[in-house]
Parts: C-alpha cells; structure tokens; sequence
C-alpha cells in the first residue's frame, strides 16, 4: 500500500460546512426502512449535501442517533460512482470514482473501491491522478491513502496488476527562485 501526503499547501480541508448541510438525494425509486434507519435509492441516483456531489446507480443511507451520516454508493452498468468535493478557502476540488463508494461523515472519509481513480485539481484543470484498487481519502488528516490490490507471485502476471499509479503535478511556488549563476 502506498500512502500519499498532501501538503498544507498544496491540499486545504475540503469544506468544512458541508458535515452540517443536508443530504438531498433525487433517484426513480426510494426503499425506507424506518426500524433499520435506511434508506435505499436506486436509479440515476444524485446526492448533494453542501459542496459533496455524488452520482452513481444505487445509493444506502444510513444516520446514527447522533445524526452522522454513511453511504454506500454503487455504480451503475459500465459507469462507476463519482464522488466530488470542494476543497476549504481554494478554488478546486477532490473528485473521483470508483465502482463503489464509501461516504462516512463521522470519520470524515470516502473511500473508493474498485477501479478506483482519486483527481485533485485547481479550478478546473486537474493538476493530479492517482489510481488504484482501494483509495480512502481522508478529509479530517489530508491523507491519501491508496493500496493497488491483489498481488500474485505468478510468472505471468498481468503487467499493472496490483500496482499503485501516481500523476503528481509540481505545486507552484510563491517565491521567487534565486538568479543563475553565469
């Protein structure tokens, strides 16, 4: 497994406000249990709660009794679920998919299984990418924390299997470098 640190710098808190907002959650059909405290959507599934998107085929909800939040988003045929977020006081977001998706407002964490794919960008040009099998993103520590999958000590492996990949755009800097030397 591979753990990636974004720097203060390069990587502010996503929006804080969006723990306190409400879930709105649109979809062609809805299956509550009030004794299970679920609730299921399925179908061309959209949830927003603040700046927090999130689209995919099938969506459970549930709240605990100190109203914290947890989702499980599924994709939707060859379409994988997509997470998007805004990033604290900058103009970008975290976006990525997944074939499913792990929302928990508690521990303030996505985590995305399965041809799992993390993007970071500024504005709206993406400035990073990393890929996996397993991506937990972590809001509260600034921790991306990815782990490529199963490994297989065959000869034949398939070339990328189990493997981590990683994009990473130099952050510009706000200094101005030293002159050259002639």
């Amino acid at each position: 497994a591979a753990v990636m640190c974004f720097s203060a710098a390069g990587l502010a808190h996503a929006e804080r406000a969006d723990r306190t907002k409400p879930m709105n959650i649109e979809s062609d059909l809805l299956t509550h249990d009030d004794k299970q405290k679920l609730s299921v959507f399925t179908g061309n599934v959209v949830m927003t709660k603040g700046s927090i998107v999130m689209r995919g085929g099938k969506l459970e909800v549930r709240q605990d009794d100190a109203s914290n939040q947890f989702g499980v988003l599924y994709a939707s045929g060859n379409k994988r679920a997509f997470f998007r977020q805004k990033r604290e006081a900058l103009d970008g977001y975290m976006e990525g998919e997944g074939q499913t998706i792990y929302y928990d407002s508690k521990a303030d964490t996505v985590r995305l299984v399965k041809n799992a794919e993390v993007r970071r960008l500024a504005g709206t040009r993406q400035t990073d990418e990393i890929t996996g099998n397993d991506i937990l993103y972590n809001n509260a520590t600034e921790v991306v924390t990815v782990d490529g999958g199963v490994r297989s000590t065959a000869v034949n492996d398939v070339a990328g299997k189990g493997r981590v990949r990683a994009v990473l755009t130099p952050q510009q800097s706000t200094t101005v470098p030293p002159p050259a030397n002639p």
